[in-house]
């Protein structure tokens, strides 16, 4: 019986992964910061700007890119889509784990 679950959640976590196409990779981060106008609402240090990036690893060194803040909560949510895929990608090769050391003790008992 577990088997035969693990076999439909995979299936169904496999069906979910086209809906995660539109991921990005790296960290989403917003900072807060002032803008250096002696004259902006920021110079006190108290309402400050907010400024958002995506962090990612590109050959071996992290590159930091600009997001506008129009851009920033779409930029944000596929960010975490790469999360998600993450966590149904280790779901999915736990259930092959278990079906293939399954069958390898079958195997051991022919």
């Amino acid at each position: 019986m577990p088997f035969d679950r693990d076999l439909g959640l995979r299936g169904r976590l496999i069906r979910s992964l086209g809906a995660l196409r539109e991921m990005l990779p790296g960290s989403f981060v917003e900072r807060q910061r002032k803008c250096g106008k002696p004259t902006c609402r920021c110079a006190d240090g108290k309402q400050l700007h907010s400024e958002f990036q995506i962090s990612v690893l590109v050959e071996g060194q992290i590159k930091t890119f600009h997001i506008p803040a129009a851009l920033a909560e779409e930029a944000r949510k596929k960010v975490e889509m790469r999360k998600r895929f993450q966590k149904v990608a280790a779901t999915i090769c736990q259930i092959n784990l278990r079906r293939f050391l399954q069958r390898r003790g079958e195997e051991e008992k022919s």
